[in-house]
């Protein structure tokens, strides 16, 4: 958990940067996962170095990053320094304007010479450092040296408060998804340590990093059996994304999170060019771009085959039927239009879905939770891939309180322990009404069960296949759900125009008293 103290420190290093000049959030971003890929480089030989001491065994070649007494001359430069010159650890007590210099000629380009070398280092191909300034570098590198970072949870912690301060929305229609719904789709999800989880739009890889610390939590096992051991590290997750930005951050956020070597690869994920991974996954968490349009042209032809659409929300859907093995499951977001479109790309997507898979739920999400993003409306799909059918009932839920409010911004309604959902669900009425996630986890683990009895009046409920056949597959609550008016009991309107009268007869009375006093 992040404290107020690393709170405050993080904040300071983030209003350097504001203060230096670099003021798009994205960027600082970016500048500080540079600086803390390179302090986790000198922590690796440190921790190498520390081993050969114990074994009195030479440190290997692969894991001796700053092999010492060698030197490292950058291409096109005449001098070169020693490898241990650009160490984290050496070159933080260095002179402002030294740093500077090692920081700029020599440490990035090694982390471009790097690249390739493994999957975190790949992403540092097209690194450059835009800190402008010797001053404002010592800055940020003192800042991020007294942030202490000794274990994981603390560096995934403090890595996850940075990008929550990235406070606006990126290209091609980019935003964070909100930590707690990350929580509660993966628990929704409960993912299993045989599972190979996919996100193709990953962005900052929340979805991907939920994965893994629910697979810590719930399933300590799988990081002591070996053979799970090296499936989490090594096969389990896949993100991609066509944003280099997003994709350094991403990794970033799964190194810090533990996770030693993750697929985590640039990817036009809707392209032709990538066909051959259909049906590789077993589970699907995203929350993919939707405000766009494609060509066809460029548009996998096998998407197109399923629904022939342009807009990117529906190729997504159809991309995930695809990723998916027979018997994965996915939990992704989509916008409310998915549910109702009247195109008929969409209603064969539903068809498809209620009729050749098996939909399992729909969340509807209140309209402000991705502000200050975008307040559009959105629900949470939840589906298994049989390509056999299976939809009976189909569960629904109307999340109306996520335990924020729902304006720009998002200020907690709730104590610090009564929000998400991994605490006590148990949560009072009045507190229920600030807070439904507790209670959608709750409920969902009964869909097959009580929640099949529930009315179409009540916050969560089941419709069965052939009432959502009948309505054109459409899958909005509103369509569904019943609404119970009070009623109020009202005097007849006689009654009322008689007590109308009998007051308007005062009224006159008392003037006409008036008029004679004052006469």
């Amino acid at each position: 958990m992040v404290t107020g103290e690393l709170k405050r420190q993080i904040d300071a290093v983030w209003n350097d940067f504001w203060s230096g000049g670099i003021s798009n959030p994205l960027e600082v971003m970016e500048q500080l996962t540079y600086l803390l890929f390179v302090k986790a480089l000198d922590e690796q030989q440190t921790l190498a170095e520390n081993k050969a001491n114990r074994t009195h065994e030479p440190i290997p070649a692969e894991d001796d990053i700053f092999p010492d007494g060698r030197e490292f001359r950058p291409e096109g430069r005449a001098e070169g320094r020693p490898y241990g010159d650009l160490r984290w650890s050496r070159f933080k007590n260095r002179p402002a304007a030294e740093m500077f210099d090692i920081v700029e000629n020599y440490v990035f380009p090694f982390l471009q010479q790097r690249a390739g070398e493994s999957s975190h280092a790949k992403h540092m191909r097209d690194a450059r450092l835009t800190i402008p300034t010797a001053a404002l570098l010592l800055k940020a590198v003192d800042g991020l040296d007294a942030v202490e970072m000794a274990d994981r949870d603390t560096k995934g912690d403090v890595y996850e408060y940075m990008l929550s301060k990235i406070a606006t929305a990126g290209q091609n229609g980019q935003f964070r998804t909100p930590r707690h719904i990350i929580e509660l789709m993966v628990e929704m999800m409960a993912p299993q340590p045989d599972d190979v989880i996919c996100d193709p739009a990953s962005g900052t890889c929340g979805f991907l990093v939920g994965a893994g610390e629910y697979i810590r939590r719930e399933h300590p096992g799988a990081l002591t059996d070996d053979r799970q051991q090296q499936h989490f590290h090594n096969g389990m997750f896949s993100g991609y994304d066509f944003d280099n930005t997003m994709l350094r951050i991403g990794s970033m956020n799964m190194q810090l999170h533990g996770v030693q070597n993750p697929n985590i690869s640039y990817r036009d994920s809707l392209a032709e060019d990538h066909a051959g991974d259909a049906e590789a996954y077993s589970l699907i968490l995203a929350n993919p771009p939707f405000a766009g349009s494609l060509d066809y042209e460029g548009t996998a032809k096998d998407l197109l085959q399923v629904a022939r659409t342009k807009k990117t929300e529906l190729l997504f859907l159809s991309l995930f039927l695809r990723l998916l093995k027979p018997g994965g499951r996915a939990a992704v977001i989509v916008p409310d239009g998915v549910l109702f479109g009247s195109t008929k790309a969409h209603k064969e997507l539903r068809r498809i879905l209620v009729e050749d898979q098996k939909l399992d739920g729909i969340v509807s999400l209140p309209a402000g939770v991705f502000k200050p993003y975008a307040g559009v409306s959105t629900a949470i799909l939840l589906f298994t891939k049989t390509n056999s059918g299976g939809t009976d009932l189909v569960w629904f839920y109307d999340l109306r309180a996520d335990g924020y409010s729902l304006d720009d911004k998002r200020t907690p309604l709730l104590d610090e322990d009564w929000l998400g959902v991994l605490g006590d669900w148990r949560l009072s009425e009045q507190e229920h009404e600030k807070n439904n996630l507790p209670d959608v986890l709750a409920r969902w683990h009964q869909r097959d069960g009580s929640e099949t009895k529930r009315e179409p009046t009540e916050q969560s409920f089941c419709v069965a296949r052939a009432d959502i056949v009948a309505n054109n597959y459409d899958l909005s609550i509103n369509r569904y759900k019943e609404v119970v008016f009070d009623e109020v009991p009202h005097d007849s309107p006689v009654l009322i125009i008689d007590e109308l009268l009998s007051l308007e007869a005062e009224i006159q009375s008392g003037l006409h008293e008036l008029r004679t006093v004052l006469g």
